[in-house]
Formats: structure tokens, C-alpha cells, sequence
């Protein structure tokens, strides 16, 4: 791996780390069932994105509340 020659100084650090934002995601109604869900995801409750039934989507949501 290679080695730095010199120090990252605290202004470069500070720049760097300046760049990381944590956003909210947006939550709109579903289609469906009308639970809030996260836009442009499936729905957790009903599994239903975009008119289409997604299976997969409550099979993970089963399984981290197993």
C-alpha cells in the first residue's frame, strides 16, 4: 500500500469531509394501500410499486423482523 509523504493538513480534511451530506428521504402515499412509503420504492406493507406486485420486497421486511 502506499505511503503519504506528508500530513493531510486539517483545512484538506475539512474539505474532504465538507462533501458528506445525510438527506430525508421523500415519503408519498401508496398507490394501494396508501401507507407512507418512500418514493420510487416498493411498498413495505403491501409489497405494490408502479401498479406491479414485488414479492421480494416483503420477504426481506419478514425477514429482519424475524
Amino acid at each position: 500500500m502506499a505511503c503519504p509523504k506528508k500530513k493531510t493538513s486539517h483545512r484538506k480534511q475539512h474539505q474532504r469531509r465538507a462533501k458528506w451530506v445525510a438527506f430525508i428521504p421523500n415519503i408519498a402515499k401508496c398507490s394501494n394501500c396508501g401507507e407512507p412509503a418512500i418514493s420510487h420504492h416498493a411498498c413495505n406493507s403491501c409489497g405494490f410499486y408502479n401498479g406491479r406486485e414485488y414479492p421480494k420486497a416483503l420477504q426481506k421486511k419478514k425477514k429482519v423482523t424475524a
